[in-house]
Formats: structure tokens, C-alpha cells, sequence
């Protein structure tokens, strides 16, 4: 039986691994866009805006506590908004342009998208 190297590449500027795996079925993992994503811990409870290259990953790592900082802080654990781009930059300004609203502004967003804020987390 051989074994199959697993392409790695690193993409210093935003600090992101990407592995791509050959299934033996010719398909590969895909690589997920880039996304804006609120996270909270309960309906109009603590909101925290963020924005990654594959948001599956990130939700799952906010949930299971593996990031310290705000969201393991407050238990922001329930995904109720989130946006995908085509370019990372373009996600990173939009994250900023979201972190430099109002409140009321951001709870506009998930409400459009999310009326009784439901975690969108299954939805991936």
C-alpha cells in the first residue's frame, strides 16, 4: 500500500494552512471562501464579528472553545450571520466596515438574514 503526500501551502499574509486531499476518488477537499460571520451567545445577547478562509473550521473551533480570547470569554458559540467573498480583502473590509457599526446596525444583518437567530452552524 502507498502512501499519498498531502499538499500543504502556507499563505503568510492572513496566516492561513491550506491542505488539499486527494480522496482516491480524483476529488478534492475543498477549499472554503472566505467569509464575515456573527457570532453570540443567545438572541440579542454579546455579538462578535469576525472573518476567515473557511468558516465551517472557525465556527467549530468557537463552539468547542479552542480559541482563546472574546468569543471563549463570553460563550459566543451560536453562528447567526455570515457572508461569503470571492477575495479575502474584500472580506476583510467588509468585517471592517461591519466592526464599525453600531450595534443596532449589526442586529439589522442578522435579522434580515436570521429573524429568530437560529445557529446557522448546520446550515455549513
Amino acid at each position: 500500500m502507498s502512501s499519498v503526500a498531502t499538499p500543504v501551502s502556507y499563505a503568510p499574509a492572513y496566516g492561513l494552512l491550506r491542505c488539499a486531499r486527494n480522496d482516491g476518488g480524483g476529488q478534492r477537499e475543498k477549499v472554503k471562501a472566505p467569509s464575515v460571520y456573527i457570532m453570540t451567545n443567545k438572541r440579542n445577547g454579546t455579538l462578535y464579528t469576525g472573518v476567515t478562509a473557511h468558516l465551517s473550521l472557525r465556527v467549530h473551533q468557537h463552539r468547542m472553545g479552542e480559541l482563546d480570547g472574546f468569543t471563549k470569554r463570553y460563550g459566543c458559540k451560536r453562528l447567526v450571520w455570515h457572508e461569503s467573498h470571492e477575495r479575502m480583502d474584500d472580506a476583510i473590509i467588509r468585517e471592517k466596515q461591519i466592526k464599525a457599526g453600531s450595534r443596532s446596525k449589526k442586529i439589522a444583518l442578522i435579522e434580515a438574514m436570521n429573524p429568530q437567530w437560529h445557529d446557522l452552524y448546520s446550515e455549513l
